[in-house]
């Protein structure tokens, strides 16, 4: 898999960031905005806590705890696939990029550590340090902060307020219509 593509299903963008530094409310923002635009968008999120999805007592819950490895709902509305890893190594970015469908654009929230194009959500009043210094796969950072000097020319420096700078960027860097 290229860094920037989906096992094929298209571009792929990490957004990262210190908690409280407005990733997912710019996410929700940008989703909206290209949905609206006709765009297919895929979204990854990855989480440290246990994610509970339904009460223990609905019947998807009760398969899960009774042994199945994976459960899918399905219903008119949505398809949902829940596996228990019980205690297997966390699947990797690739494997569930690769359960995906074709997208325009897939955008991944968290995964820090993964090797590609990234965005860095970075505001100063968090009080925690930028990680565009040690990361080379970060691209761009929407900040609240001004351009740093030294800066490599290669990294778009993004005003976070300006939202639609944030999206033009985004549509110019995976040559999305805009």
């Amino acid at each position: 898999m290229s860094s920037t593509e989906a096992g094929g299903r298209g571009p792929v963008l990490g957004v990262i960031g210190w908690s409280g530094s407005g990733k997912t409310t710019l996410l929700t923002w940008l989703v909206g905005r290209l949905a609206a635009a006709g765009l297919r968008v895929n979204v990854v999120k990855h989480s440290h806590h246990d994610i509970m999805l339904e009460p223990p007592h609905k019947d998807s819950a009760r398969l899960r705890a009774a042994g199945a490895a994976e459960v899918m709902i399905a219903s008119p509305y949505r398809v949902a696939i829940m596996r228990e890893l019980r205690g297997a190594a966390e699947p990797p970015l690739a494997e569930h990029l690769a359960r995906l469908a074709p997208a325009d654009l897939t955008l991944v929230e968290g995964y820090k550590w993964e090797p590609l194009p990234k965005l860095e959500v970075y505001r100063p009043e968090v009080g925690k340090p930028p990680m565009f210094p040690d990361d080379p796969h970060i691209v761009a950072v929407a900040s609240t902060a001004a351009r740093p000097d030294g800066l490599a020319a290669h990294v778009a420096w993004l005003d976070l307020e300006d939202r639609d700078a944030v999206l033009r960027w985004i549509c110019q860097f995976h040559r999305l219509p805009a």
